[in-house]
């Protein structure tokens, strides 16, 4: 009983994670990962109750130096496919934006 009240809670919640219930708060599968411009684009949504919040990063080899790039965004989706195809692509847009920029001030990690 207890349980499905619980489950009833978690509706109005967004499946807030709580004790025992630690698989809302993990990343969902992630994708493979695709190539972009010389960088490396990682999809890696992370799931809130039975969303998926659109979360990768961008890595790319500078100088012999790896340099990431990580971002999380306000869009959520109820697939976790919609959510690493569109991760995907804001990738690429940013990637696109920002140019040389993106990793142009040497830091080895950073958000954008």
């Amino acid at each position: 009983m207890a349980s499905f009240f619980s489950n009833i809670i978690s509706i109005f919640t967004g499946g807030a994670a709580q004790p025992g219930n630690e698989k809302s708060a993990a990343p969902a599968v992630s994708a493979e990962p695709q190539m972009h411009a010389g960088c490396t684009i990682y999809a890696t949504p992370q799931r809130e109750g039975n969303q998926f919040r659109l979360m990768g990063r961008i890595e790319k080899d500078v100088n012999g130096e790896m340099l990431v790039r990580t971002f999380i965004r306000a869009d959520v989706f109820t697939s976790s496919d919609d959510a690493v195809e569109s991760t995907f692509r804001k990738a690429q847009q940013i990637i696109d934006q920002n140019g040389a920029g993106l990793f142009g001030d040497g830091e080895k990690t950073r958000q954008v």
